[in-house]
C-alpha cells in the first residue's frame, strides 16, 4: 500500500486507483490517535507534571533531559514539531534555540480536510539555554587585562611627560650657560679676532663703581694712589695701584705726573685728569693720611699679611741692630702702627712700584676685615673722624667699602698693577688688561708727538721764574712739565736732553727761555720729559 502525508505531515492518504485521465486517486486515512505530551515545567516541583489542557489533573512527570531523551521512565521524549521520537533521542539543537518551521495559521488550517483541529499555543514549548559557570571569570580576566593596560598606557605616558620635560630643562640650563659664558666673554672659540668689537662692547657694558683713594704720608710727603673698583655686574672686585709716574694732561694742557697732580691740583684736579686718561668715571675721592689707616687697621682688630720684607722701626732711627717692627713672612699679623709702616717702606734703591704694592696689601688686609654690613661699616668711617671729600658722604663711603669687604671674603677681590711706561705713558698691549678689561675705560695718554715735553726745575731762588718759564714755553709751543724747587740755588742754567734725536729740541728750549746754547748738554732726563731744564741764578725772564 502507497502511503503518503500531506505537507504538515499529519493526515495520511491512501491510493485507491486512477482516474480517467491516469491520475492517482487517494482516499484518507486518519493517523492513529496519540496522547497530546505535556509541555515541560521548570517551574513545577518535582514527582508532579503539568496539564497544558487545564483539567486540573496532575501525573507524574519523567525526568527531564535538556537533549530530548527520558531518564529513569518509559516516556517518549518530547518533539518540538508535535512528532514522538522513534528512539527517544533528540538530537543536540545548536545554540540551545527551538527552530519553529513556518506553519499556516489557525484559520488555514481548520480549511483542510481532516485536518486536526487542536491549536498548538508557544506558551507549550521551552527553550533552556544551558548556563556557563566559567562566564564570570572571563569577565574578570576581561576587566584585569583592560584596567592594567591602561595602567601602562598611563605609566608610558607619564614617563614620556617626564622625560619631555627633562629634555626642555636641560635644553634650558645649557642655553642659559652657554649665554652667561657669551657674555663673560669665556666662551671657548668665541674670543677670537674677529669678535674682540662683541666682547669689548660687553666688557664696556658693565657697571663699575670706583673710588680713588690716596695714601699721604703726613712725615715725608710722600704719596700713594689706588682705585677701589667694585665691578657690579660680574661681581668682581679689583684695587689698581698707580705709579706716579703716570702722565697726566692739566686743562691749561701742560702735562704732569700723577704724584705732582695729587700734590699740587688736589681730589677734584686729579680726579678729573685720570677720568681723562683712563677713560674712566671715578664717584668720589678718599683721602687716607697715615694716621687715619693705623686708626683704621686697629678698627678693624689688626689685618694678616704676607709680608715680602723686613721693615724697621722708622721711630728708632739710631738703634743699629734692633729688631724689625715688621718681620717677612706669611700670614704676619700687624697692628695699625705696623701696618703704616710696612704700606708707606721703600727700601734703599727700591722703584716707588715696591712701595705701592705693598700698599695694595694693607688695603686688601682691610677689606678681609671690614664689616659686610653697610651700617656697620659707616659707624667704622665715622669713628675715623676724616675730612673726605665733598663729592663722597661717610655713608656713601661705609656702603662702598662693605660691598668690596663682602667680595674680599668671599675671594672675589684681587690686586693690579696699572703697567706705566718710562715716560709715563700707556700703550694698548700693556695696559689693555686693567684699563679695558678692570675700568671698562680706553687708555688716553697723552700724545708724545704732539709737541715737545719740557720739565722745569726751578734752582733760580726766585720763586715766581717757574710760572714764567711755563708761559714762554707755552707760547713756543712746548708742554710744560712742573719739576719742582731744587732744595739749594745753581748759580748756571742747565737745558739737558737724554736721547739725540732731542739735541735739536734742547736747543731750541734754550733759546725761547733767552739761555746761551753752551747750556745744553746730554744727560739724565726725567721719565716724562724729552728735556729737561733747571733754572739757575742767571735766567732773566725778560731776556725770554
Amino acid at each position: 500500500m502507497n502511503d503518503r502525508y500531506d505537507a504538515y505531515g499529519g493526515d495520511q492518504y491512501e491510493l485507491v486507483g486512477y482516474d480517467e485521465y491516469g491520475r492517482p486517486v487517494y482516499r484518507q486515512v486518519p493517523p492513529p490517535q496519540q496522547p497530546p505530551q505535556p509541555p515541560y515545567d521548570p517551574y513545577a516541583q518535582q514527582g508532579y507534571g503539568y496539564d497544558p489542557y487545564a483539567t486540573g489533573q496532575q501525573r507524574p512527570a519523567p525526568p527531564y533531559d535538556p537533549y530530548g531523551q527520558t531518564t529513569g521512565g518509559a516516556a517518549p521524549s518530547y518533539d518540538p514539531y508535535g512528532q514522538t521520537a522513534a528512539s527517544g533521542q533528540q538530537p543536540r539543537v545548536a545554540e540551545q534555540t527551538a527552530h519553529i518551521p513556518q506553519q499556516s495559521g489557525p484559520a488555514e488550517r481548520a480549511e483542510e480536510p481532516g485536518r486536526d483541529q487542536r491549536d498548538y499555543r508557544t506558551e507549550q514549548f521551552a527553550f533552556v539555554e544551558e548556563p556557563d559557570g566559567d562566564s564570570e571569570d572571563v569577565i574578570d580576566w576581561l576587566n584585569f587585562t583592560e584596567n592594567r593596560t591602561e595602567r601602562r598606557e598611563e605609566a608610558k605616558r607619564r614617563a614620556r611627560s617626564r622625560l619631555v620635560a627633562f629634555v626642555v630643562v636641560l635644553a634650558l640650563v645649557a642655553a642659559g650657560g652657554v649665554g652667561y659664558l657669551w657674555y663673560a666673554g669665556k666662551l671657548p672659540g668665541v674670543s677670537s679676532s674677529g669678535d674682540d668689537t662683541d666682547t669689548a662692547t660687553a666688557v664696556g657694558a658693565q657697571q663699575r663703581d670706583v673710588v680713588v683713594v690716596h695714601l699721604h704720608n703726613t712725615k715725608n710727603g710722600d704719596t700713594a694712589t689706588a682705585l677701589l673698583v667694585d665691578n657690579t655686574t660680574t661681581k668682581q672686585g679689583t684695587t689698581v695701584l698707580l705709579p706716579n709716574s703716570l702722565g697726566l694732561s692739566g686743562d691749561d694742557g701742560t702735562t704732569t705726573t700723577l704724584a705732582k697732580s695729587v700734590e699740587d691740583d688736589g681730589s677734584s684736579g686729579t680726579r678729573e685728569a685720570l677720568d681723562a686718561v683712563l677713560g674712566t668715571e671715578i664717584q668720589g675721592t678718599w683721602r687716607l693720611d697715615t694716621p687715619y689707616l693705623q686708626n683704621l687697621v686697629d678698627l678693624v682688630g689688626n689685618i694678616d699679611v704676607d709680608t715680602n720684607t723686613d721693615v724697621p722701626d722708622p721711630s728708632d732711627k739710631k738703634s743699629k741692630g734692633a729688631a724689625p717692627l715688621v718681620n717677612k713672612g706669611e700670614a704676619q699679623t700687624l697692628s695699625g702702627k705696623m701696618a703704616v709702616a710696612y704700606a708707606t717702606y721703600r727700601g734703599s734703591g727700591e722703584a716707588q712700584n715696591a712701595q705701592l704694592e705693598r700698599f695694595g696689601q694693607v688695603m686688601q688686609g682691610v677689606l678681609r676685615k671690614l664689616s659686610s654690613d653697610p651700617q656697620a661699616a659707616t659707624v667704622t668711617v665715622q669713628t675715623l673722624q676724616q675730612i673726605l671729600d665733598p663729592s663722597m658722604t661717610d655713608k656713601d663711603l661705609g656702603t662702598f667699602l662693605a660691598k668690596l669687604a663682602d667680595l674680599a671674603k668671599g675671594g672675589d677681590h684681587k690686586t693690579a698693577l696699572l703697567p706705566v711706561q718710562g715716560d709715563g705713558t700707556l700703550t694698548a698691549e700693556t695696559s689693555a688688561s686693567v684699563v679695558k678689561d678692570v675700568l671698562g675705560g680706553t687708555a688716553k695718554s697723552p700724545d708724545k708727538d704732539a709737541a715737545v715735553r719740557v720739565s722745569v726745575q726751578n734752582a733760580s731762588g726766585v720763586k715766581d721764574n717757574t710760572e714764567k718759564a711755563r708761559v714762554v714755553l707755552l707760547n713756543g709751543g712746548f708742554t710744560f712739565l712742573e719739576g719742582g724747587t731744587a732744595a739749594s740755588a745753581q748759580s748756571a742754567s742747565k737745558v739737558v736732553y737724554a736721547d739725540a734725536a732731542d739735541k735739536e729740541n734742547a736747543t731750541e728750549v734754550a733759546k725761547t727761555l733767552g739761555l746761551p746754547t753752551s747750556a745744553v748738554s746730554k744727560g739724565k732726563v726725567g721719565s716724562n720729559a724729552s728735556v729737561s731744564v733747571v733754572l739757575g741764578q742767571d735766567y732773566a725772564p725778560s731776556s725770554s
